[in-house]
Order: structure tokens, then C-alpha cells, then sequence
């Protein structure tokens, strides 16, 4: 009786999802996240087949030395476009309210991307009259049309059944439903629940030793500030490659 009321209480196990193959409209490329490494994205670019469109997934800066090389580098590039990244949206934060917004992002790598642009003369301590200075330098740095730029980016974009955010999406609504800041930010449910519309999202934010494709995610952010590994998704109508530095 006992075991009989035991098993009884047990739940199903939920049915598992199949997905369909990646089906791409065209061959595109997916960069994961760069976070100020010029010299790591120079080099994978290099290595992406000509007339290859690439999408970088976002945090484009911070962290890396190198962010205000990297920003020139994406804008200039007649095959590259961005999406916004949590990092881009924390730079954004601080230019327009340096006061209640800047120390986060000076603790999550700012610090590197004002170097980067000349900034000094601050820390994540400062107070919020030094932190004004501070923003109102970098911006004179970026110059206007850089952060118009930057506050312009999407946050998805999209081929086939293929989805490219920078964190993640709800699993349970349906993608053109959904709040910037789920993409930008990622949702909890997100590495938990598999979607059901056969969309496979490719995305960065969270870092993985290795490129990853499972349940409907491609996870590409390899960490590349902190292991000198960038690595790409390169979509065609056979499948997904991955490439890293």
C-alpha cells in the first residue's frame, strides 16, 4: 500500500521535444560575445568564408582592453551587424544617468571600457560628480554618432527557424511577444524548458567550456576576455560549423 501511494504521487516525465533540423534562409554567421578582444574577433572574422554576413550577439565591450577598438571595428564593417548586449545597455545606463547607474557598470567591466576611450580619474567608489565627468568624457570620446549607434542596436534577428538574441528568450511566449530586456537579459526558464515553435535560439551571455547545441539552444559565448577562445556558429543549409580562435 505503501509503495502503491508513493508511485502513485509520482509526476510523468514530460514528453521531449524534437527539433527539426537548423533551416536557414541564407548563410549567415554568429559571433559570440567579444568583450573588448580586437584581437581575437579580427582574427575569427578572417576565417569566415567571403561574402558571409556575420551577427555579432552582443557585449561588443567591457571587460577587454580593447572596446573602443572593437565598437569602430563592428560599425565600419560592411559585413558585421550587432545586436545589443546586457554590457552595450549598462554603457547606456551610465551615459544617460551616471549618478544612480554608473557604479554597476564600472563594476562589470566599465572601468576597461573607459580606458579604452582615455577615460580615467574614476572608480566604482567615486562619487556622483566624478562619475558625470567621467560620462560626460567618454561621451565627447565616442562622439555622437558611435553612441547613436550603440542606443540603435536590436536585440533579435532572424533566419529560417533560427533566432539570433544575446542572453535568451521565454520558452513559453512566442518570440515576437516578447520585452527587450528578456532578450538582453535572459529569462530563468530559459536553460530549463526546451521551446515548443521550432525556433533554435542562438545566443551568448552565459559562457560555456565549449560551443553547445541542445533543446533549441546554441550557446557560443566561450569567455573569450578571459580564455582567448572567440568562437562562431556558421549557419548554412547543412547544418551548423563551429569555429573559434
Amino acid at each position: 500500500m505503501l509503495f502503491s501511494k508513493f508511485f502513485s504521487k509520482r509526476k510523468a516525465p514530460a514528453p521531449e521535444v524534437v527539433f527539426d533540423p537548423v533551416q536557414p534562409e541564407s548563410r549567415f554567421c554568429v559571433i559570440g560575445d567579444i568583450h573588448g578582444r580586437i584581437d581575437l574577433l579580427t582574427s575569427l572574422v578572417e576565417a569566415v568564408p567571403e561574402k558571409m554576413s556575420i551577427i555579432c550577439v552582443g557585449d561588443l565591450v567591457d571587460r577587454g582592453d580593447h572596446s573602443k577598438e572593437v565598437l569602430e571595428f563592428v560599425m565600419q564593417h560592411d559585413r558585421i551587424t550587432s545586436l545589443m548586449g546586457n554590457h552595450e545597455q549598462l554603457m547606456l545606463n551610465f551615459l544617460k544617468s551616471p549618478e544612480t547607474q554608473g557604479r554597476r557598470w564600472l563594476r562589470n567591466g566599465g572601468l576597461q571600457t573607459l580606458a579604452s576611450f582615455g577615460v580615467s580619474g574614476v572608480t566604482d567608489s567615486s562619487g556622483a560628480e566624478a562619475l558625470t565627468r567621467a560620462r560626460d568624457t567618454l561621451y565627447d570620446a565616442m562622439g555622437e554618432n558611435m553612441v547613436a549607434w550603440v542606443a540603435g542596436l536590436e536585440c533579435i534577428a532572424w533566419s529560417g527557424n533560427v533566432a539570433v538574441v544575446h542572453a535568451g528568450a521565454d520558452p513559453n511566449t512566442p518570440l515576437e511577444e516578447h520585452a527587450p530586456d528578456t532578450f538582453i537579459w535572459g529569462h530563468p526558464d530559459f536553460r530549463k524548458t526546451p521551446r515548443t515553435d521550432g525556433f533554435w535560439i542562438v545566443h551568448g551571455h552565459t559562457i560555456v567550456d565549449v560551443p553547445k547545441m541542445r533543446d533549441g539552444r546554441i550557446s557560443i559565448d566561450t569567455g573569450a576576455y578571459a580564455t582567448g577562445q572567440l568562437t562562431a556558429a556558421l549557419f548554412s543549409q547543412d547544418g551548423v560549423e563551429f569555429i573559434s580562435t
